[in-house]
């Protein structure tokens, strides 16, 4: 038995999938749950600039929310047979952009704390690092050079499964140390996935 999840089998997935099941069939659809996850996004991110002790932690119980919207959209998709490229498309760019601007709201909250200005500029850092993973990441995937996705999780979690751990963290006051790994790791998965969509461009080139 595999210790790797496979696609829409995580832990999150089987929950949403619970929660969307009277959906189907209702006049509630796909795009209806990303534009509330959209929504609930920009205003997690809203509240996480502000830079106020409660403001980040009402961000927090937003961001789940809109964490679990954004599983939820595909599996009512799935079980509806109701998927289509535009809802693809449109589901791709909001995840892209909330969780881009997210870090950098986070970094911009964190202009009062110990970080300073280097707060937004960290930010700024780990946004631009984790969007161009993401968009080579897509890449990597449609060129066919990985069987599943770019990043497996395991054990029943996603990699992205990552996310949903920014709600306690803006719980308990750990956005700073969040962020600076953020920073770093963004730009090196970054880069990572650019090395491997070369060498699968090679590969395929050479083939």
């Amino acid at each position: 038995m595999s210790i790797y999840t496979q696609p829409h089998t995580s832990w999150t997935h089987r929950l949403t999938r619970m929660m969307v099941r009277p959906l189907v069939g209702t006049r509630v659809t796909p795009n209806h749950l990303t534009t509330a996850r959209l929504i609930t996004g920009l205003a997690s991110c809203a509240a996480f600039a502000v830079g106020d002790e409660s403001w980040t932690v009402w961000g927090g119980v937003i961001w789940l929310v809109s964490c679990l919207l954004d599983r939820a959209d595909g599996e009512l998709a799935r079980l509806g047979n109701s998927s289509s490229p535009f809802g693809h498309l449109y589901d791709t760019i909001c995840d892209l952009s909330v969780n881009a601007l997210m870090f950098l709201a986070i970094g911009i909250g964190l202009r009062t704390s110990w970080l300073g200005e280097a707060g937004p500029l960290l930010g700024l850092l780990a946004s631009a690092g984790v969007l161009a993973a993401s968009i080579l990441s897509a890449k990597l995937e449609a060129a066919g050079a990985v069987e599943t996705k770019a990043y497996v999780g395991i054990l029943g979690f996603d990699f992205d499964d990552a996310l949903y751990l920014f709600a306690p963290a803006a719980w308990f006051g750990l956005f700073p140390y969040i962020l600076i790994g953020a920073a770093i790791g963004g730009p090196f998965f970054a880069i990572l996935t650019a090395l491997r969509l070369r060498a699968a461009r090679a590969g395929a080139r050479a083939g």
